[in-house]
């Protein structure tokens, strides 16, 4: 049947058929540069991440964009307590936050344009707005008028009329409806601004991607992704000003993913709950925390805890402790021959099925960890060819989820292989009583030492904690405890992005 996807705009799964195949056009919201990246940017980019490599494996060229939100609101906010420029808080806080996603290795984007770049697109587009009766000018702002747009809410589900009844009263009175959005504001005292039409002012939130997306992928995308808090307004907004242009379609595929959560509540800025990466990055490995991030349904929430990170880690070190002992294996063994039979293909398809249903990682790694099993389970009874055979494989599945397979393997500590060279040495003189003990003495330095025909096989012993078995989170950025508890099926996702 081929790749299915779930379309937040349809509300349901449908074959996935691009415009213009081989060629994938995607475009993911990217971050507002104010503050250190945290883990709920790290669950939306993660997830992209996989789905990007998935169509790549697949055979498509995608070609991939990302946008940087490098004026709002907080960034000026920012700049101004700490007296510094907005470029300079932007700066430092997007150069931040790829050094955070090349440590969790996502792929980046083939472009990442910044909203402060495309200011004369944004007014252009505002201006078509304003002629063709969508947009209106109030006081120096300009305002989207939804209700110029009958498709209005199509995205989010959400009823016009029941919006406006629940809508909270403005009291500018600048705006026809409250439900009307900024395209433009104009300036205020100190703040920076641009030349426009309609006065001296900057962009509202909602306008940039439609720019951007269309400056370089064209007028339909066939993927818009972001996390479920983007839906509305954010998406819901785009929708309306690109397809208010007579553009016809603006989006093929609306793709969403859910939220990091803590005992229920979304992890977030806004709330106080967030761990930056580079926190958690002093305390555990990287990879286990992107791990962690991908195991999960891209669409489905995740509760953080740090016990979940370790259940990550020690998974993870099986793949890559098995991925090592098949190459322990082909330099030591000379089996030319299998008395059994592994089906590598079998699992490839399974793993492939289960992408092929929304990218279901879940069922994908477990076809992963059933090979492994296969592997461990057989690995003396099999031939060195069929051992390569696993082991490409192996790596056609990091090309899609990335466990860090080619990294460079760390390095036993040489007190370490002392140690493995007295034990041989006492075994072979007999005196299993010191070979015990040196055994022993190995584990308790975190290794694992495995005797098999070919030798001993030595491997540090799972576990993504950098600082050991103790390690502690830090505690959240308002200084409060970590609230863990029980872990639990929250709510439904986001992203974090603003």
């Amino acid at each position: 049947m081929g790749l299915c996807v779930y379309n937040t705009l349809t509300r349901k799964e449908e074959p996935f058929v691009p415009a213009k195949a081989p060629d994938v056009s995607m475009y993911v919201c990217g971050i507002t540069p104010y503050d250190e990246t945290h883990l709920g940017h790290g669950r939306a980019y993660a997830a992209f991440d996989v789905i990007r490599r998935y169509l790549e494996y697949s055979g498509y060229r995608v070609n991939y964009v990302q946008n940087i939100t490098d004026i709002d609101d907080k960034i000026i906010e920012k700049a101004n307590r700490l007296g510094k420029t907005i470029e300079e808080v932007a700066d430092t806080y997007t150069k931040s936050f790829f050094e955070v996603m090349e440590r969790l290795k996502i792929k980046k984007a083939a472009q990442c344009p910044k909203a402060t770049e495309n200011i004369q697109g944004i007014v252009d587009l505002i201006a078509g707005l304003v002629s063709s009766g969508h947009a209106y000018q109030s006081g120096g702002d300009v305002y989207f008028d939804i209700s110029k747009d009958p498709a209005y809410g199509k995205l989010s589900g959400r009823d016009l009329e029941g919006m406006q009844a629940g809508a909270r009263v403005e009291v500018s009175g600048k705006k026809k409806s409250p439900l009307d959005f900024v395209l433009w504001k104009a300036a205020k005292e100190n703040e920076p601004y641009w030349d426009s039409p309609w006065g001296k002012g900057r962009p509202g939130w909602h306008s940039e991607c439609v720019v951007m997306s269309r400056k370089y992928l064209g007028e339909r995308i066939d993927i818009h992704g972001g996390g479920a808090d983007l839906i509305f307004p954010h998406h819901e907004n785009e929708i309306a000003q690109a397809e208010c242009c007579g553009k016809g379609d603006f989006v093929k595929y609306w793709l969403h993913n859910g939220f990091i959560t803590i005992n229920k509540e979304k992890m977030s800025k806004s709330l106080g709950n967030f761990f930056t990466l580079s926190e958690l990055f002093k305390q555990f490995d990287p990879m286990a925390v992107r791990f962690f991030l991908i195991r999960a349904h891209y669409r489905s929430p995740i509760n953080f805890s740090p016990e979940g990170i370790k259940e990550a880690a020690s998974a993870l070190e099986g793949i890559k402790n098995a991925y090592e002992d098949m190459a322990f294996m082909l330099r030591s063994s000379k089996n030319d021959r299998s008395s059994v039979k592994i089906d590598v293909e079998n699992y490839k398809l399974k793993f492939i099925s289960a992408m092929d249903r929304d990218f279901n990682t879940p069922e994908a790694l477990a076809a992963v960890f059933d090979l492994i099993r296969a592997y461990n389970e057989n690995r003396f009874k099999l031939s060195s060819e069929d051992i390569n055979n696993i082991r490409l494989q192996l790596e056609e599945f990091n090309n899609v989820m990335e466990f860090g397979l080619r990294e460079k393997k760390a390095e036993v500590k040489d007190n370490i292989s002392d140690l493995v060279a007295q034990r041989a040495a006492a075994k072979k003189e007999k005196d299993f009583a010191l070979a015990d003990k040196l055994r022993a003495e190995i584990e308790a330095k975190g290794y694992i030492i495995e005797d098999t025909p070919f030798g001993s096989f030595v491997k540090k012993k799972p576990d993504g904690a950098i600082s050991g078995p103790d390690t502690k989170v830090p505690a959240c950025r308002t200084g409060r405890s970590a609230p863990w508890g029980k872990k639990t099926g929250a709510e439904p996702s986001g992203s974090g992005k603003k």
